[in-house]
């Protein structure tokens, strides 16, 4: 680069405003498709675990019978597919990024009072449902075998006249 070059360059920057930040001065601001760390809204989850089949490297654990979803944010690599796949929307990414550790932890969600309570109302209707069904199978099996024993006493009183 020549001189003259250099010296139109510098001249540039003399009166331009700074391309960086003073990031201790003032806080940080992050871009709109900045991927920093997933959060939960644990009063919307369902606990499908969808998120955990559908994360590439196993960093989110959803366990239904303690009623708890945890990720191990250090595990995460911000690829967003467990936001994306979440069937209730309950995921989202946050703009701040994970805060440095010493060890590598994991963050631990339970369900709310509330979402206990409609989980549990969810799995007493299916419960119904299977038992009402199970009913009608047996009505129908009962009355299928009614039918076939009025048949064969029927033919056995043909076949004796």
């Amino acid at each position: 680069m020549s001189l003259a070059n250099f010296t139109k360059t510098e001249f540039k920057n003399l009166f331009r405003k700074p391309a960086t930040e003073k990031y201790p001065d003032g806080p940080a601001t992050y871009k709109d498709t900045t991927r920093g760390h997933i959060e939960n809204n644990m009063d919307t989850c369902v606990l499908c675990s969808v998120c955990q089949m559908r994360c590439p490297t196993g960093a989110i654990t959803v366990d239904r019978k303690a009623q708890t979803w945890s990720i191990r944010p250090f595990s995460c690599i911000q690829c967003r597919r467990c936001v994306d796949n979440c069937p209730k929307k309950s995921l989202s990414m946050a703009k701040e990024y994970t805060k440095p550790d010493v060890v590598k932890s994991q963050m631990d969600f339970e369900l709310s009072d509330r979402q206990k309570a409609v989980l549990a109302e969810q799995a007493r209707q299916a419960a119904e449902r299977v038992a009402a069904a199970m009913e009608e199978r047996k009505k129908a099996a009962a009355s299928a075998k009614q039918t076939k024993d009025g048949e064969a006493k029927k033919s056995e009183d043909n076949k004796t006249q």
